[in-house]
């Protein structure tokens, strides 16, 4: 994976819904937030619709629960930050389990939420390009695989593997198509004869 480049978001007008239970956690965090330029929601027991609208996420880990989100367990689609104030293994676990990025100690003070949103925001980008990158090798693996096929289906019509490959690569040609489209197709048309076949 290439060395990906940090950067440092600008943080001003950006969204923050605190998803924990009214406490001074809650009242101080806001402040920081609001400081630093933030608009700040502050919502308990569920999130609201509003959520797929905010840039992060700060929630209660010590009384966080399964369903708390109204996504996959581990696939949150913004930044996520957990306010931990019982360090108790299962409570970190938990945490990591549903998706967070970064952590704050509670009681939180008069600092902190800067550093966090800047870890967060890092650490949520660093999982998008990983995940683009995962999904760019297996579409190019499938690809691959497909070609091979189509190779064989070719061969299997008394070429050598390297005339049916140079024939796949004229009939790419011919159809003004990519190669790997040109595979999907003679493999797509092998399984419909496959289909007539066993109908009959």
């Amino acid at each position: 994976m290439k060395r990906r480049a940090i950067r440092i978001p600008n943080l001003g007008g950006a969204q923050a819904i605190i998803l924990h239970r009214p406490h001074p956690t809650v009242q101080a965090l806001s402040r920081q937030l609001t400081a630093i330029g933030l608009q700040v929601v502050q919502t308990w027991p569920e999130l609201g619709p509003e959520a797929l609208a905010a840039d992060y996420i700060f929630f209660d880990a010590d009384m966080g629960h399964d369903g708390m989100f109204p996504w996959e367990p581990g696939q949150p689609p913004i930044p996520m930050i957990a306010l931990i104030g019982s360090e108790a293994p299962g409570r970190i676990e938990w945490s990591l389990k549903v998706g967070s990025h970064a952590q704050l100690l509670k009681p939180v003070g008069d600092g902190g939420a800067y550093s966090a949103l800047l870890i967060a925001r890092d650490a949520f980008d660093a999982q998008k390009a990983l995940s683009a990158e995962i999904a760019d090798l297996r579409r190019r693996l499938q690809e691959r695989q497909t070609v091979v096929r189509a190779v064989t289906l070719l061969a299997a019509r008394g070429k050598s593997d390297a005339e049916a490959y140079a024939q796949l690569r004229q009939m790419a040609m011919a159809w003004r198509i990519s190669f790997e489209n040109a595979a999907a197709r003679i493999v797509a048309a092998q399984g419909g004869a496959d289909d007539r076949s066993e109908r009959r």
